[in-house]
């Protein structure tokens, strides 16, 4: 069984003052699992939920059987997005949000034109490969 070691507690705790999130702005309720894992994660209220009133953001922690760890994952998932709503751009999650959008940005006409070129060159390829059909 894991435990979350003094240290940790002590970094997490360093981590909320210098954010200037404090523990009496935190809502914590527990709920109860969902998933996979059957009986014993759907009788057990080992989900944490926290919001952070000021701010108003939400997590919601279901890692771990453990209510103390996911208790501890959710504080650090809340810091993480404090954080991010903070910092903004240089943010890691909105590097990998940018890096998706500029996967998905869309095509020049002349990038359209090679795709669709080559599409029909293959097909006529393929075409040459059937075998004629006899007549009857």
């Amino acid at each position: 069984r894991k435990m979350i070691s003094e240290e940790k507690r002590k970094r997490l705790a360093v981590r909320m003052d210098e954010l200037g999130i404090k523990e009496s702005d935190l809502q914590e309720r527990f709920l109860l699992g969902s998933g996979k894992g059957g009986q014993k994660i759907n009788k057990t209220a080992s989900c944490v939920q926290l919001k952070h009133q000021p701010s108003g953001i939400e997590v919601r922690c279901q890692q771990d059987r453990s209510q103390a760890m996911n208790r501890f994952i959710a504080r650090r998932e809340l810091c993480d997005r404090y954080e991010e709503r903070i910092k903004g751009e240089e943010s890691r999650r909105r590097q990998e949000f940018e890096k998706i959008r500029r996967r998905k940005r869309k095509r020049s006409k002349r990038a359209k034109l090679r795709i669709l070129e080559l599409k029909k060159r293959t097909a006529e390829k393929k075409e040459l490969r059937k075998r004629p059909k006899p007549d009857a």
